[in-house]
């Protein structure tokens, strides 16, 4: 096995180790490598969210299905794990199907989550408008659906979804480019990697590159559309290609998911760039266990606009919880988060989520009645 193989493979396989650590109920132990966690004045700003302070009490004995878009996106792995972790507080039963990112497994996952005849369905990244065909089959069979970034904007109430958990995308991407135009102090050359599968990724990098012609002497060299079901396999020709074209004029990198940097820092390393050296990589998401690190480290990566997503599982179980009951949706919004080196927690655990200070576990149970 070639050296970028092996790294990429580790790349790839990271979201599945965590997944099985947190699944079965075990957390890896402490080390020297950093937590995601943001410092003091990061959390500040998380303890004044207004969340939901009121809705209906926990329905018992249900039964959810967790649809993922691909597992091995650390951000719906986080949420799936959020999800686990707020049912097993309700009581309920949560059973995970993996459509891995296959358009060949779409259908028979769908049909195995009908076939599961759940209380109701979360939708772990899947695009509600692409995946409509199968929406309007899990609506025929009067199963009620949440979304986790399955829409552009978060209200969704389309395609039959009733609630589009996210941090607004708009906001998360003004967030990752005005990074950009300050850093660069207003003049920077960008490649923005984006991938057009989803509406969330497109309105993310619309923003980007909206935010980027603001600034007079910001040139977007290129939006470059890459799967990231395939990112492993394409990123490495994708970078030689761009340094080949670009080269000192690609000062910048802003991507919609930091799935571009996991391979991306190899195939730099290999062509012997720094890790403090342009290209200056930020993401608009999702806040990955590997994001922080490189983050922490000053290797490949400058900053992240995370998910709480462990917060999000939590919270599309309680959008469920109300609209399983007639009620509607709680409207809450997480506002963007920026994390950088200069703000990123000094504790020491191995891998961990971005976790807000809002005492949210606590204030769900109190709303469902499951209170210890």
């Amino acid at each position: 096995m070639t050296m970028r193989r092996f790294v990429w493979v580790l790349g790839a396989l990271w979201p599945f180790l965590l997944f099985f650590f947190v699944m079965h109920g075990g957390l890896l132990a402490e080390t020297s490598l950093p937590s995601c966690r943001s410092e003091a004045s990061a959390k500040k700003a998380t303890a004044h969210w207004r969340l939901p302070q009121t809705g209906p009490p926990a329905l018992d004995n249900q039964s959810v299905v967790f649809i993922a878009e691909d597992l091995r996106n650390g951000g719906v792995l986080g949420v799936g794990v959020g999800v686990r972790e707020a049912a097993a507080a309700m009581g309920w039963k949560v059973h995970f199907l993996d459509i891995g990112g296959r358009d060949e497994r779409r259908q028979q996952i769908f049909k195995r989550a009908r076939e599961l005849s759940p209380d109701g369905v979360i939708l772990g990244g899947v695009d509600a408008q692409k995946n409509l065909l199968y929406i309007e089959q899990l609506h025929s069979a009067s199963i009620p659906m949440i979304g986790w970034h399955s829409a552009a904007d978060c209200k969704a109430g389309q395609s039959w979804v009733r609630w589009d958990v996210a941090t607004d995308p708009g906001l998360v991407a003004q967030a990752a480019a005005s990074y950009v135009v300050e850093h660069a102090q207003g003049k920077a050359g960008v490649v923005l990697f984006t991938d057009s599968r989803f509406g969330i990724a497109l309105k993310k990098s619309e923003a980007m590159a909206e935010r980027l012609a603001e600034c007079g002497q910001c040139t977007l060299l290129e939006v470059v559309d890459l799967s990231l079901e395939t990112v492993g396999e394409e990123m490495p020709g994708v970078v030689k290609r761009l340094m080949r074209q670009y080269g000192k004029r690609w000062q910048y990198t802003l991507a919609i998911n930091d799935l571009y940097f996991d391979h991306a820092a190899s195939i730099l390393a290999m062509l012997g760039h720094g890790p403090c050296d342009p290209p200056y990589n930020i993401s608009a998401g999702d806040g990955s266990a590997s994001a922080f690190i490189r983050i922490r480290k000053n290797i490949y990566q400058t900053a992240t606009v995370p998910e709480p997503l462990l917060f999000h599982g939590w919270q599309c179980v309680d959008e469920l919880n109300r609209v399983l009951q007639g009620k509607e949706p709680s409207g809450f919004i997480a506002p963007p988060v920026l994390i950088t080196r200069e703000n990123i927690d000094r504790q020491k655990k191995m891998l961990d989520f971005f976790e807000p200070d809002n005492g949210y576990r606590k204030i769900y149970l109190r709303i469902w009645g499951r209170e210890v």
